[in-house]
């Protein structure tokens, strides 16, 4: 019987390097075949015409470049996309697309699921089922590139940026995550630039810490509440790691970038819940030991939960109070809402979401499901 064939798409410069090597090739050929899958798009060994006939044809017989495939199209009246695909396990994640002037941000997944449960966030409420592949990361990158050229041919639609803050913890995945995080800043694959590309974490500190020395990439955490004793209800990680800890892991990674690099600190605002201005007097004493810029995120949405977002004069009154405090502080505007698209509405889920959602709640309550052990 014959081996799988491997899959070139997801590979960084070095292990693509090890894999030619294994064959017996040059380093270089990976830069060649790095351009052909990530500049050009091209995915046909066949069609790569500055590698010799034979090493085409070995590749054609062991690699292969397999990645997400689309199962549905999304397009929001304000010009936000969603992409529904489907990884190698058959289960469906959501990739979003979301044009602004000359910036165009991509959101992507890392998880199917998530096991973090935060009680506000859609995706949390589906479970964890498991980790993306670096293929099937970078490869939400690759398809949604190729989409956009289908879509606009002609005119420059592009992700400038990139946010891992689609389904799932990232850090919980951290070895693929970081091999496609890698293909996203290198010149070989998007080029974007390190402040560019965010990572964002409910706060999971060891792996905050494995992050340093490793990328320099940008670093978002999901705070949402400015005390321990909130947060421990809004995003239960919390209880594990507290605040403190979280601030303490934050700039540790940020001293090892150098200066004027901040975090950004994420906050859903929940009307009663966290939108009080002494929970923004709170937040002003984390910026000040934390070098942050903060966002913060009206609550969108999803069948079956309790939660409604802030009114529009809670939130201008949050904003200013932090901003007359000297915090770095904007309002995310909300993009995509009626595709589902927007923050923290992201379930992979294409029809019946709340029979799922009520499923999974009943399945929780009888302790069928328990929370994955940090």
């Amino acid at each position: 019987m014959s081996a799988p064939p491997i899959n070139l798409l997801g590979m960084p410069k070095p292990k693509l390097e090890a894999f030619f090597e294994s064959l017996g090739e040059k380093r270089f050929r990976a830069q060649q075949v790095m351009k052909w899958l990530y500049h050009r798009n091209l995915s046909d060994f066949a069609a790569m015409t500055d590698l010799g006939k034979a090493l085409r044809s070995r590749l054609q017989e062991t690699a292969e470049v397999r990645g997400p495939t689309v199962t549905h199209r999304k397009m929001s009246t304000d010009g936000t996309h969603k992409w529904v695909l489907q990884a190698d396990s058959g289960s469906l994640v959501e990739a979003v697309y979301i044009p602004q002037g000359q910036r165009g941000t991509l959101c992507v997944s890392s998880q199917v699921g998530c096991a973090l449960d935060c009680s506000f966030c859609s995706t949390g409420k589906q479970g964890f089922n498991s980790n993306l592949t670096a293929a099937e990361i970078i490869g939400q990158v690759r398809v949604v590139t190729q989409e956009l050229a289908g879509l606009y041919p002609h005119e420059e639609r592009r992700g400038t940026n990139v946010v891992l803050m689609g389904m799932g913890e990232p850090l919980l995945n951290f070895e693929p995550v970081m091999d496609a995080t890698d293909l996203m800043m290198d010149d070989l694959g998007y080029g974007i630039s390190k402040r560019r590309v965010t990572l964002s974490t409910a706060g999971v500190v060891p792996m905050i810490d494995a992050l340093c020395g490793r990328t320099d990439l940008a670093l978002a955490i999901s705070l949402h509440a400015p005390n321990d004793a909130l947060r421990n209800e809004l995003v239960p990680i919390n209880r594990k790691y507290p605040i403190q800890q979280l601030i303490d892991a934050c700039n540790r990674y940020l001293a090892g970038l150098g200066d004027y690099r901040t975090v950004t600190v994420e906050y859903t605002m929940l009307a009663g819940i966290n939108d009080r201005l002494e929970h923004a007097d709170q937040l002003i004493e984390i910026s000040q030991v934390l070098p942050c810029k903060i966002n913060l995120i009206p609550f969108n949405p999803f069948p079956g939960t309790s939660y409604r977002c802030s009114s529009s004069a809670t939130i201008r009154a949050f904003q200013d109070r932090l901003a007359r405090a000297g915090c770095r502080v904007t309002v995310r505007a909300t993009r995509g809402d009626d595709i589902d698209a927007a923050c923290g509405q992201l379930v992979g889920e294409v029809a019946d979401r709340t029979r799922r959602q009520a499923q999974y709640a009943a399945q929780r309550a009888a302790g069928d499901i328990q929370p994955l052990a940090l």
